[in-house]
């Protein structure tokens, strides 16, 4: 498809012909209700999840989708023959069990070269017995695994007082999303019928007979391969007395503690049509609803009618993205990129098209009962991807403000957003603020970092509550300083204050040598360009020498021809970790924060 739509753009030769044909070439993918669709995978640990509860629920997979899944997964194995967590990740015994998994359910006969390689290297490695815990969960709902050898979930832990400071409503939403269905699925000890198919992965993956094995003794146990968070002594504490507690747990605070909890996922899936937030929750929301609901009923019959909104074909297979898209996101960058050039008024109608999208990805209503289910305001805010979705990021409300601003102060659209909707933006952006001045994703910061030494991740760091971040500050306060050039008296006092405090925050997050940390993106580069660009928003130009100490960060990472190029390792030793070759991507946000000071 792309060499077809490149074949019809005549050779440029000159760069205003280049980016004619560039614009030209982004129109053509531009879909029929204004939005750009991308792929969103990475994770090596979602399509198992997948698998393992169209397995259970008995859904089917289409023959094309299977073959593509399996292209995937192969494309993505690692020479050794096993699987890492993302797709640039050593093998793991996280993600090379549960992607075996994967590919066994998927059709894959065990004596398949693949799955040799892949067992041939967990056998060196007992087999999946010291699977991260994320991976112990998925494995004991298929039962591969038992749950004797899974720390206790304690599900009872959202029958504590809210104002409790380690209470599951001040977790991080995506945390928090995926921790409850898993406990509520550990609460009820539920397991995968026993077929054929288990009994040969039992015999694959476990180095002896699944009931000769003292599954207690491997709940901390995790290979060396796959820990990046440790238990701290405080988890270890909490850990022996759940673990004690789950022997004795009152049969009516576990009913208390499940229906509880169910009736909170039950409104994850009705505030978001089913789609959930994200990929995890998705397939575990799933699997309850079946198992409380019936394979028969309504609800999981519109649960699993969503599944393919997750699903991505890409040119090396079929894989099941991070979330259900970022369709607002791409949209929101395409029309300021287009904005940028001279010849945007040869592309009128993709701006018209673009803000169409915008306008319809806007949610404009609280959910009803919001506070009592954990969850935040919604009305005025963005997502990342679509508006049924139904969770707004920070981030995307600023980005999907200068989006309408940007079609409505050039005139792009016959239907612009009305000054209300505008103001309800802002309304959002004021109540999503941190008293640091920062902001972080879904929701304001509701848990101390102290929560941290519960993070029982094993494989994640700083999940537990939701952190400020430059770039989620960035583009706040872009969409801020936008709208305030727009509509200068609008609550222009707390407009102003909002400002001050986001520019303070991100010049506090500055480090001294000069660069910014970004954690959505890789990642010096990427933090510094946010930086950058929402302080050049703000008024800061080159003049500042912190502004300059942040370019001349930059300018240190050329690379002798004339790139740049930063690895992921970046985001694991939290230091800017040179790639060997240069890259566009890289290339591009290094340029971009270098041109903001100077324009």
């Amino acid at each position: 498809m792309v060499a077809r739509l490149l074949s019809d753009l005549p050779k440029p030769t000159t760069i205003k012909q280049a980016l004619r044909n560039g614009l030209g070439f982004f129109s053509k993918l531009q879909t029929a209700d204004g939005h750009w669709a991308g792929d969103y995978g990475g994770p090596m640990f979602l399509l198992p999840g997948y698998a393992i509860v169209m397995y259970i629920t008995k859904q089917p997979i289409e023959d094309e989708a299977r073959a593509e899944i399996i292209r995937y997964l192969s494309n993505l194995q690692n020479p050794d023959g096993g699987w890492g967590i993302h797709i640039e990740s050593e093998s793991t015994v996280f993600g090379t069990s549960l992607n075996y998994c994967a590919m066994r359910i998927l059709g894959v006969d065990r004596a398949d070269d693949r799955l040799c390689r892949a067992r041939v290297w967990l056998a060196e490695r007992e087999g999946c017995l010291r699977v991260p815990s994320w991976g112990k969960f998925w494995l004991a709902v298929l039962n591969v695994y038992s749950w004797e050898g899974v720390n206790s979930l304690f599900p009872e832990m959202v029958l504590l007082p809210q104002w409790f400071p380690l209470h599951t409503q001040r977790m991080w939403c995506y945390a928090r999303t995926v921790y409850m269905p898993m406990s509520w699925l550990y609460g009820k000890k539920y397991q995968c019928p026993v077929d054929s198919l288990i009994h040969e992965l039992r015999s694959e993956l476990l180095p002896k007979p699944f009931d000769e094995i003292n599954w207690a003794s491997y709940r901390n146990e995790v290979a060396s391969e796959d820990l990046y968070t440790p238990h701290t002594r405080v988890l270890d504490a909490f850990y022996a007395a759940v673990n004690v507690y789950e022997k004795f747990a009152p049969a009516f605070l576990r009913r208390w503690a499940l229906d509880w909890i169910y009736e909170v996922l039950e409104k994850e899936n009705e505030f978001t049509n089913n789609i959930c937030i994200g990929p995890i929750n998705k397939m575990t929301n799933m699997l309850i609803v079946w198992i409380q609901e019936g394979p028969e009923s309504t609800a999981f019959r519109k649960h699993a009618e969503r599944v393919k909104d997750y699903m991505w074909l890409g040119r090396d297979g079929m894989k099941m993205n991070g979330t259900n898209g970022s369709q607002l996101w791409d949209t929101a960058f395409m029309v300021q990129g287009m904005i940028e050039t001279d010849l945007r008024d040869e592309f009128k109608d993709v701006f018209r098209k673009a803000h169409d999208y915008i306008d319809v990805a806007q949610i404009q209503h609280n959910h009803p009962e919001h506070r009592r289910y954990y969850r935040d305001e919604t009305k005025g805010g963005w997502p990342f991807s679509t508006r049924a979705m139904g969770w707004i990021v920070a981030d995307c409300t600023g980005e999907g403000l200068k989006g309408a601003l940007i079609c409505k102060r050039n005139n792009y659209t016959p239907t612009p957003l009305s000054d209300s909707r505008l103001f309800d933006a802002v309304e959002i952006l004021l109540k999503m603020q941190n008293s640091t001045g920062g902001y972080a994703t879904c929701e304001k910061t509701r848990g101390s970092h102290l929560f941290e030494w519960f993070n029982a991740s094993e494989v994640f760091g700083e999940i537990m509550i939701d952190y400020d971040y430059v770039e989620c500050t960035s583009s706040a306060l872009q969409g801020l300083c936008q709208f305030r050039d727009m509509y200068p008296d609008h609550r222009r006092k707390e407009v102003d204050a909002a400002i001050t405090r986001a520019i303070n925050y991100l010049f506090r997050m500055q480090r001294a040598d000069g660069s910014f940390e970004g954690m959505w993106g890789i990642c010096f580069t990427y933090g510094t360009w946010f930086a950058l660009d929402g302080l050049g928003a703000a008024g800061y130009d080159c003049t500042d020498p912190r502004i300059m100490k942040a370019c001349d960060f930059l300018a240190s990472k050329q690379k002798p021809d004339g790139g740049w190029g930063e690895t992921f390792l970046s985001c694991v030793h939290r230091e800017y970790s040179q790639h060997p070759k240069s890259q566009v991507v890289n290339t591009a946000w290094a340029v971009l924060g270098l041109l903001k000071p100077f324009c």
